[in-house]
């Protein structure tokens, strides 16, 4: 349940970063190119200089295959004279949503040098010494590496608008000094990550930019050209198992872009021609009985048998959980358009549908009992 304050999240998250600045001895501040990224970067600016700090740490990990766009709000921040840049374009793997035969796409390969998506640039860290190629392992790595035991705060643009799994870990435990909006770092106890624009909505991040006039990426205004739901405007790398709906656009949006990554990624040609209609599957197929048939047929033969381990287990206890209960079919859903997104590595779209619906109440009905609570 929301609780509403009297202070608007502007200037909340305002005394949010100053408290951050006063407590932690140093701050990087994580972006990715997205709309959540330029008000965390440009309010974290604001608050640096006000506290007479003379640079801010910004941090990008470059996933090598991301619109033309990305990099170039990106490039802008970097280049900041007010930015000490920490601009990653390291090896590392990326799971490819789109083909079981090449499971990653292995990120600033030297050895695919001449199919890379566009050159690294001249300040970027290019190095990886980290001790891990995983993109979602990297950033407590780096900064336990760059940082040492510095007490310091990695702040993101993160919010719990965007999914059921980030609304319940931002809001349901304390990290730090009453603040829920946050995550310990695995690797380093006096590292924290924290989100303080974890209680804004889309409208808020919008209202945010377009006030300030802050520069922002531009694929946004071609998303809404062409029409997209918000929901759908995502800033990602090209080919993660969240973003495939960018692949049936992406040669009318970046036509080079859409080349140069058929060359570096099998699967992206097929799985941009299929469209949304066919490449999530919606209706049960007429030869199978149920969805369970189905999804252990496509698990057996679309995941490779050393992939398959995590799956089953996950599979075997959402089986266990749902089954009598009336959201199994969904669950079950859920895990055939994961399989299809070849989602075997992290299980992002299966942890997200645990959590949708193992919630004791829906989301319709948490807004309608917080619209009365707002009323009365």
């Amino acid at each position: 349940m929301r609780v509403f304050l009297e202070k608007n999240v502007f200037d909340a998250t305002i005394d949010r970063i100053g408290f951050i600045y006063e407590e932690f001895d140093d701050v990087i501040v994580w972006v990715s190119g997205g709309k959540d990224s330029t008000v965390i970067f440009n309010l974290s600016k604001q608050v640096a200089k006000s506290k007479g700090k003379d640079h801010i740490n910004v941090a990008w990990i470059d996933q090598e295959a991301e619109w033309k766009t990305t990099e170039e709000w990106s490039k802008t921040v970097m280049y900041d004279d007010f930015v000490k840049p920490y601009w990653f374009q390291i090896p590392m793997k990326l799971s490819n949503a789109t083909c079981t035969r090449q499971d990653f796409l292995e990120c600033w390969n030297e050895k695919e040098r001449e199919l890379w998506i566009r050159e690294k640039d001249k300040i970027s860290i290019k190095e990886n010494k980290y001790g891990t190629d995983r993109f979602h392992e990297l950033f407590d790595a780096i900064t336990d590496v760059e940082w040492g035991d510095i007490k310091l705060a990695s702040v993101t643009g993160i919010r719990a608008e965007e999914s059921p799994g980030r609304w319940a870990g931002l809001t349901s435990s304390e990290t730090y000094r009453g603040i829920t909006w946050g995550r310990k770092s695995k690797v380093n106890k006096n590292h924290i990550a924290l989100h303080p624009l974890y209680d804004w909505g889309f409208t808020d991040v919008w209202k945010a930019i377009h006030s300030n006039r802050w520069y922002y990426n531009k694929m946004y205004d071609y998303f809404f050209g062409y029409g997209l739901p918000v929901n759908k405007m995502r800033i990602s790398n090209l080919h993660h198992e969240t973003a495939v709906w960018d692949l049936f656009r992406m040669q009318e949006l970046e036509p080079d872009t859409y080349n140069k990554l058929c060359k570096r990624l099998e699967g992206i040609h097929s799985a941009s021609h299929f469209g949304i209609d066919d490449y999530f599957v919606n209706e049960l197929p007429y030869m199978f009985k149920d969805w369970k048939e189905y999804r252990n047929y496509l698990l057996s033969k679309l995941i490779k048998e050393e992939h398959q381990g995590n799956m089953r287990e996950i599979f075997r206890k959402h089986d266990i959980e749902f089954e009598d209960k009336t959201c199994y079919t969904k669950i079950l859903k859920s895990h055939v358009n994961a399989i299809l997104a070849n989602d075997w590595d992290e299980c992002v779209k299966i942890k997200n549908a645990h959590i949708r619906f193992s919630t004791p109440t829906s989301r319709r009905e948490r807004k309608e009992k917080e619209l009365l609570l707002s009323k009365n």
